[in-house]
Protein backbone atom coordinates (compact mmCIF):
# COMPACT_ATOMS: atom_id res chain seq x y z
CA UNK A 1 0.00 0.00 0.00
CA UNK A 2 0.64 3.69 -1.06
CA UNK A 3 0.37 5.52 2.10
CA UNK A 4 4.40 6.78 3.12
CA UNK A 5 3.98 9.57 0.19
CA UNK A 6 1.06 11.27 2.16
CA UNK A 7 2.66 14.37 3.42
CA UNK A 8 5.91 13.80 1.70
CA UNK A 9 6.82 17.20 -0.27
CA UNK A 10 10.23 16.09 -1.76
CA UNK A 11 8.14 13.37 -3.78
CA UNK A 12 5.11 14.73 -4.72
CA UNK A 13 6.48 14.91 -8.25
CA UNK A 14 3.44 15.44 -9.45
CA UNK A 15 1.34 18.22 -8.54
CA UNK A 16 -2.09 18.70 -9.61
CA UNK A 17 -3.25 22.53 -10.48
CA UNK A 18 -6.80 22.53 -8.88
CA UNK A 19 -8.34 25.52 -7.96
CA UNK A 20 -11.55 25.77 -5.11
CA UNK A 21 -14.06 28.70 -4.64
CA UNK A 22 -13.30 30.38 -1.26
CA UNK A 23 -15.99 32.72 0.41
CA UNK A 24 -16.17 33.30 4.43
CA UNK A 25 -19.72 33.99 3.08
CA UNK A 26 -22.22 31.21 3.72
CA UNK A 27 -19.38 28.36 4.87
CA UNK A 28 -21.59 25.83 7.45
CA UNK A 29 -20.18 25.72 11.18
CA UNK A 30 -17.62 22.59 11.82
CA UNK A 31 -20.10 21.31 14.40
CA UNK A 32 -22.96 21.27 10.76
CA UNK A 33 -20.25 19.85 8.54
CA UNK A 34 -20.97 16.53 7.29
CA UNK A 35 -18.81 14.31 4.88
CA UNK A 36 -18.80 16.01 1.74
CA UNK A 37 -21.40 15.10 -0.81
CA UNK A 38 -19.03 16.73 -4.13
CA UNK A 39 -15.90 15.56 -3.73
CA UNK A 40 -13.26 17.16 -5.73
CA UNK A 41 -10.62 14.39 -5.80
CA UNK A 42 -12.24 11.66 -8.61
CA UNK A 43 -10.56 8.46 -7.27
CA UNK A 44 -12.09 5.62 -5.37
CA UNK A 45 -14.63 8.15 -4.04
CA UNK A 46 -17.41 5.04 -3.41
CA UNK A 47 -14.96 3.38 -1.31
CA UNK A 48 -16.61 2.97 1.90
CA UNK A 49 -14.14 4.38 4.08
CA UNK A 50 -14.50 7.90 2.22
CA UNK A 51 -15.92 10.75 4.52
CA UNK A 52 -15.31 8.51 7.64
CA UNK A 53 -13.16 9.86 10.70
CA UNK A 54 -11.41 7.33 12.82
CA UNK A 55 -9.91 8.07 16.61
CA UNK A 56 -7.43 5.56 16.73
CA UNK A 57 -7.70 5.03 20.68
CA UNK A 58 -10.44 3.90 20.69
CA UNK A 59 -10.34 1.68 17.23
CA UNK A 60 -13.72 3.47 16.71
CA UNK A 61 -15.52 5.70 13.81
CA UNK A 62 -16.66 9.07 15.41
CA UNK A 63 -18.86 12.01 13.84
CA UNK A 64 -17.87 15.24 13.21
CA UNK A 65 -18.97 16.45 16.64
CA UNK A 66 -17.29 14.25 18.60
CA UNK A 67 -13.94 15.54 16.32
CA UNK A 68 -15.39 19.15 17.57
CA UNK A 69 -15.59 17.93 21.35
CA UNK A 70 -12.00 16.77 21.01
CA UNK A 71 -10.39 19.55 19.61
CA UNK A 72 -12.24 21.72 22.05
CA UNK A 73 -10.06 20.24 24.87
CA UNK A 74 -6.50 20.64 23.42
CA UNK A 75 -4.40 23.33 23.05
CA UNK A 76 -2.38 22.28 20.05
CA UNK A 77 -4.43 20.93 17.06
CA UNK A 78 -1.95 19.90 14.22
CA UNK A 79 -3.73 19.28 10.66
CA UNK A 80 -1.97 16.82 8.40
CA UNK A 81 -2.39 16.27 4.63
CA UNK A 82 -1.43 15.28 1.39
CA UNK A 83 -0.20 18.06 -0.17
CA UNK A 84 -2.04 18.07 -3.61
CA UNK A 85 -4.95 16.70 -2.26
CA UNK A 86 -7.71 19.64 -2.40
CA UNK A 87 -10.50 17.94 -0.51
CA UNK A 88 -7.50 17.95 2.42
CA UNK A 89 -7.43 21.67 1.78
CA UNK A 90 -10.89 22.34 1.65
CA UNK A 91 -11.95 20.30 5.16
CA UNK A 92 -8.97 22.17 6.79
CA UNK A 93 -10.84 25.34 5.68
CA UNK A 94 -13.56 24.48 7.39
CA UNK A 95 -12.08 23.57 10.76
CA UNK A 96 -10.29 26.36 10.88
CA UNK A 97 -13.42 28.67 10.01
CA UNK A 98 -15.42 26.83 12.65
CA UNK A 99 -12.28 27.85 15.06
CA UNK A 100 -11.90 31.25 14.26
CA UNK A 101 -15.62 31.92 14.50
CA UNK A 102 -15.49 30.31 17.84
CA UNK A 103 -12.49 32.86 18.96
CA UNK A 104 -10.40 29.71 19.54
CA UNK A 105 -6.97 30.41 17.36
CA UNK A 106 -4.21 32.09 18.90
CA UNK A 107 -1.65 31.78 16.04
CA UNK A 108 -1.45 29.32 12.64
CA UNK A 109 1.53 28.01 11.35
CA UNK A 110 2.34 26.72 7.87
CA UNK A 111 4.74 24.11 6.87
CA UNK A 112 4.56 26.23 3.59
CA UNK A 113 6.28 29.32 4.49
CA UNK A 114 9.83 29.94 6.43
CA UNK A 115 10.75 32.35 9.01
CA UNK A 116 12.26 34.36 5.53
CA UNK A 117 8.41 34.93 4.79
CA UNK A 118 7.72 36.38 8.42
CA UNK A 119 8.74 39.98 7.71
CA UNK A 120 6.22 39.87 5.06
CA UNK A 121 3.58 38.08 6.95
CA UNK A 122 3.56 40.39 10.04
CA UNK A 123 3.50 43.50 7.61
CA UNK A 124 0.18 41.98 5.80
CA UNK A 125 -2.28 45.37 5.28
CA UNK A 126 -4.91 43.28 6.76
CA UNK A 127 -7.09 46.55 7.06
CA UNK A 128 -6.78 47.01 2.51
CA UNK A 129 -6.79 43.57 2.30
CA UNK A 130 -9.98 42.81 0.13
CA UNK A 131 -8.95 39.34 -2.08
CA UNK A 132 -6.45 36.23 -2.59
CA UNK A 133 -4.26 38.08 -5.06
CA UNK A 134 -4.06 41.10 -3.26
CA UNK A 135 -2.82 38.78 -0.30
CA UNK A 136 -0.90 36.84 -2.86
CA UNK A 137 0.96 39.24 -4.48
CA UNK A 138 1.97 40.83 -1.10
CA UNK A 139 3.54 37.50 0.19
CA UNK A 140 5.34 37.12 -3.37
CA UNK A 141 3.80 33.80 -3.06
CA UNK A 142 4.71 32.61 -6.88
CA UNK A 143 8.38 32.16 -5.06
CA UNK A 144 7.74 29.45 -2.69
CA UNK A 145 6.24 26.81 -4.99
CA UNK A 146 3.45 25.41 -3.41
CA UNK A 147 -0.09 25.68 -5.21
CA UNK A 148 -1.93 29.16 -4.12
CA UNK A 149 -4.93 27.11 -5.44
CA UNK A 150 -4.71 25.27 -2.23
CA UNK A 151 -3.39 27.59 0.82
CA UNK A 152 -4.33 30.85 -0.43
CA UNK A 153 -7.98 30.26 1.06
CA UNK A 154 -6.09 29.27 3.90
CA UNK A 155 -3.79 32.10 4.76
CA UNK A 156 -6.71 34.57 3.61
CA UNK A 157 -9.45 32.91 6.17
CA UNK A 158 -6.92 33.37 9.04
CA UNK A 159 -5.82 37.29 8.20
CA UNK A 160 -9.62 37.72 8.01
CA UNK A 161 -9.66 36.48 11.01
CA UNK A 162 -7.02 38.85 12.45
CA UNK A 163 -5.09 36.00 13.81
CA UNK A 164 -1.14 35.74 13.51
CA UNK A 165 0.32 33.68 11.07
CA UNK A 166 3.64 32.50 11.27
CA UNK A 167 6.12 30.91 8.88
CA UNK A 168 7.16 26.95 10.02
CA UNK A 169 9.48 25.83 8.02
CA UNK A 170 13.22 26.17 8.05
CA UNK A 171 14.83 28.12 5.30
CA UNK A 172 16.91 27.07 2.14
CA UNK A 173 20.22 28.57 3.50
CA UNK A 174 19.32 26.66 7.40
CA UNK A 175 18.18 23.04 5.37
CA UNK A 176 22.18 23.49 3.47
CA UNK A 177 23.68 24.45 6.88
CA UNK A 178 21.84 21.36 8.52
CA UNK A 179 22.25 19.21 5.25
CA UNK A 180 26.08 19.79 5.66
CA UNK A 181 26.63 18.92 9.74
CA UNK A 182 28.17 15.67 11.19
CA UNK A 183 25.98 15.64 13.36
CA UNK A 184 22.30 16.23 14.65
CA UNK A 185 22.47 19.56 16.72
CA UNK A 186 21.76 18.94 20.55
CA UNK A 187 18.76 21.14 20.69
CA UNK A 188 17.08 18.42 17.80
CA UNK A 189 18.42 14.90 19.44
CA UNK A 190 15.76 14.36 21.43
CA UNK A 191 14.42 10.69 19.52
CA UNK A 192 15.50 7.49 20.75
CA UNK A 193 17.07 5.27 18.58
CA UNK A 194 13.78 2.94 17.77
CA UNK A 195 12.48 6.22 16.34
CA UNK A 196 15.37 7.13 14.13
CA UNK A 197 15.85 3.69 12.73
CA UNK A 198 12.44 4.12 11.57
CA UNK A 199 13.18 7.31 10.23
CA UNK A 200 15.83 5.92 8.46
CA UNK A 201 13.84 3.39 6.42
CA UNK A 202 11.19 6.32 6.01
CA UNK A 203 13.44 8.30 4.30
CA UNK A 204 14.66 5.44 2.10
CA UNK A 205 11.17 4.29 1.04
CA UNK A 206 10.10 7.99 0.60
CA UNK A 207 12.76 8.11 -1.74
CA UNK A 208 11.60 5.02 -3.49
CA UNK A 209 15.09 2.83 -2.27
CA UNK A 210 16.79 4.96 -4.75
CA UNK A 211 18.50 7.45 -2.17
CA UNK A 212 22.27 6.31 -1.44
CA UNK A 213 22.67 5.18 1.96
CA UNK A 214 25.26 7.43 3.14
CA UNK A 215 22.91 10.40 2.43
CA UNK A 216 20.08 8.93 4.96
CA UNK A 217 21.82 10.67 8.02
CA UNK A 218 21.63 14.12 6.31
CA UNK A 219 18.41 13.53 4.86
CA UNK A 220 17.24 12.66 8.34
CA UNK A 221 18.62 15.87 10.05
CA UNK A 222 16.99 17.91 7.63
CA UNK A 223 13.69 16.27 8.57
CA UNK A 224 14.44 16.82 12.34
CA UNK A 225 15.31 20.46 11.82
CA UNK A 226 11.96 20.78 10.31
CA UNK A 227 9.92 19.24 12.73
CA UNK A 228 11.62 21.13 15.41
CA UNK A 229 11.35 24.38 13.69
CA UNK A 230 7.85 23.87 13.00
CA UNK A 231 7.12 22.88 16.94
CA UNK A 232 9.33 26.52 17.56
CA UNK A 233 6.74 28.54 15.66
CA UNK A 234 3.91 27.05 17.20
CA UNK A 235 2.60 30.25 19.66
CA UNK A 236 2.50 29.12 22.87
CA UNK A 237 -1.21 29.74 23.69
CA UNK A 238 -2.99 31.74 26.84
CA UNK A 239 -6.08 29.39 28.40
CA UNK A 240 -8.79 28.96 26.20
CA UNK A 241 -7.11 29.21 22.84
CA UNK A 242 -5.63 27.06 20.45
CA UNK A 243 -2.22 27.28 18.12
CA UNK A 244 -2.43 25.84 15.16
CA UNK A 245 -0.42 23.98 12.10
CA UNK A 246 -1.16 23.22 8.66
CA UNK A 247 1.73 20.66 7.56
CA UNK A 248 2.30 17.75 5.50
CA UNK A 249 0.95 14.26 7.34
CA UNK A 250 4.32 13.23 8.13
CA UNK A 251 5.15 16.07 10.40
CA UNK A 252 2.13 15.36 12.68
CA UNK A 253 2.76 12.45 13.54
CA UNK A 254 2.44 11.54 17.35
CA UNK A 255 5.71 8.62 16.82
CA UNK A 256 8.16 11.03 15.31
CA UNK A 257 6.56 14.48 14.40
CA UNK A 258 6.45 17.98 15.61
CA UNK A 259 4.09 16.60 18.64
CA UNK A 260 7.59 15.09 20.12
CA UNK A 261 9.26 18.74 19.74
CA UNK A 262 6.12 20.61 21.35
CA UNK A 263 6.80 17.88 24.23
CA UNK A 264 10.32 19.02 24.41
CA UNK A 265 10.23 22.76 24.07
CA UNK A 266 6.90 22.58 27.17
CA UNK A 267 7.90 20.37 29.82
CA UNK A 268 4.52 20.69 31.61
CA UNK A 269 2.77 20.04 28.05
CA UNK A 270 0.46 16.97 28.34
CA UNK A 271 -0.62 14.41 25.27
CA UNK A 272 -4.10 15.14 25.58
CA UNK A 273 -3.39 19.04 24.96
CA UNK A 274 -2.31 18.03 21.29
CA UNK A 275 -4.64 17.05 18.71
CA UNK A 276 -3.29 15.60 15.65
CA UNK A 277 -5.66 15.42 12.50
CA UNK A 278 -4.83 13.41 9.69
CA UNK A 279 -6.48 14.10 6.17
CA UNK A 280 -5.55 10.28 4.54
CA UNK A 281 -6.79 9.39 0.93
CA UNK A 282 -8.14 5.86 0.91
CA UNK A 283 -6.95 3.00 -1.24
CA UNK A 284 -8.97 0.75 -3.38
CA UNK A 285 -10.57 -2.44 -1.92
CA UNK A 286 -9.26 -1.10 1.69
CA UNK A 287 -11.78 -0.63 4.40
CA UNK A 288 -9.62 -1.29 7.76
CA UNK A 289 -8.51 2.15 9.58
CA UNK A 290 -6.27 0.04 11.13
CA UNK A 291 -4.53 -1.44 7.69
CA UNK A 292 -4.03 2.20 7.14
CA UNK A 293 -2.01 3.06 10.49
CA UNK A 294 0.02 -0.51 10.18
CA UNK A 295 2.47 1.67 7.72
CA UNK A 296 3.80 3.80 11.68
CA UNK A 297 5.45 2.81 14.42
CA UNK A 298 2.43 3.54 16.47
CA UNK A 299 -1.25 2.56 15.52
CA UNK A 300 -1.75 6.52 17.76
CA UNK A 301 0.63 8.04 15.27
CA UNK A 302 -2.42 10.59 14.20
CA UNK A 303 -4.76 10.88 17.08
CA UNK A 304 -8.20 10.98 14.28
CA UNK A 305 -8.08 10.07 10.66
CA UNK A 306 -10.56 12.15 8.26
CA UNK A 307 -10.87 9.34 5.40
CA UNK A 308 -10.74 11.38 1.49
CA UNK A 309 -10.90 9.98 -2.21
CA UNK A 310 -7.21 10.43 -3.64
CA UNK A 311 -6.42 13.06 -6.18
CA UNK A 312 -3.89 10.26 -8.33
CA UNK A 313 -3.01 6.70 -8.76
CA UNK A 314 0.34 7.12 -10.11
CA UNK A 315 3.21 5.29 -9.00
CA UNK A 316 5.88 8.12 -7.54
CA UNK A 317 8.57 5.41 -7.76
CA UNK A 318 7.37 3.91 -11.17
CA UNK A 319 8.57 7.49 -12.70
CA UNK A 320 11.50 7.54 -11.46
CA UNK A 321 12.56 4.16 -12.45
Amino acid sequence: MKFMHNGFRWVDLIRTALLFVFTLVGVPGFSQLQPLQDWESALYTDEPLVGKIWHSASEQFVDVQDLANAIDSARYLLLGEKHDNPDHHSLQLKVLNHLIEQARVAAVAFEMMDSDDQEALDQIPRQDLTNLENLKEHLKWDENGWDWGFYGPLVLAVVLGDIPVAGANITDATMSEVYGEDAVPEAIAILDEETMQQLNLDIDESHCGLLPESQFPAMVRVQQARDYNMANSMASPEAGKLSVLVAGNYHVRRDLGVPNYLLAREKTLKNEDMLTLSFMEVEPGEADPVVYLQQFKSQLAFDYVWFTPAISDADYCASLR
